[in-house]
């Protein structure tokens, strides 16, 4: 069944031009009456460079929205240890002081990695295309060959991202995304790529226009 699934999950993204998919949204029931205009975005991730990426990414894909975005990076250090971590209080009062009115946070939940071998091979066409089928030793010489072509192993990478929106006020949560990014060829790939797929999912989900 995993492996099924990782099938699946592998189609879907070589399907899309973006190589992260949304695998599950949920958004709350209760009635939300109020608009948004200051998020701060804080990217929980133990990178410092992927920190500000994704950071930077959401920050520009959000202002593009007309919000005003605050990064946590700008505000916190983005070095600092669970002992040296800001308390609730003090991180609550430094965002009001912002006029932040909503926290967006993205946490790498999971990191998946999987080797699976590539065979050697050569293009095929069947005859009359190529005219080497047509004696044995054109069709020996042509694939004898090929069989000593070596393959090799390669390594897929997943990566399981989880997205949520908090109001800022009542610290409620107003939505969760979570999301898989298959081999990105980087970490801007990466931010790139899953900024995209959310504001979309977003977009389609009517919380963003």
């Amino acid at each position: 069944m995993k492996n099924i699934t990782r099938l699946l999950l592998l189609m879907l993204l070589c399907a899309c031009s973006t190589p992260t998919q949304v695998t599950n949204f949920w958004k709350t029931n209760e009635p939300v009456n109020k608009t948004y205009h200051t998020v701060f975005v804080a990217a929980l991730v133990n990178s410092v460079n992927a920190k500000a990426s994704i950071e930077n990414n959401v920050a520009a894909a959000a202002e593009a929205k007309g919000l005003k975005a605050i990064k946590s990076g700008d505000i916190f250090p983005p070095n600092f240890t669970r002992e040296k971590a800001p308390s609730r209080e003090a991180m609550l009062q430094k965002l009001r002081e912002l006029g932040c009115d909503a926290i967006y946070t993205v946490t790498l939940v999971k990191k998946e990695s999987e080797s699976r071998y590539v065979p050697g091979s050569g293009p095929y066409a069947p005859y009359p295309r190529f005219g080497w089928y047509g004696s044995f030793w054109g069709y020996y010489n042509y694939w004898s060959p090929m069989m000593y072509n070596p393959g090799y192993y390669t390594t897929d990478k997943t990566y399981y991202m989880e997205t949520n929106l908090y109001d800022a006020e009542t610290e409620a949560l107003l939505f969760s995304v979570q999301s898989a990014t298959f081999n990105p060829a980087g970490v801007d790939d990466f931010s790139r790529s899953y900024t995209k797929a959310i504001v979309h999912e977003l977009t389609t989900q009517g919380l963003l226009k």
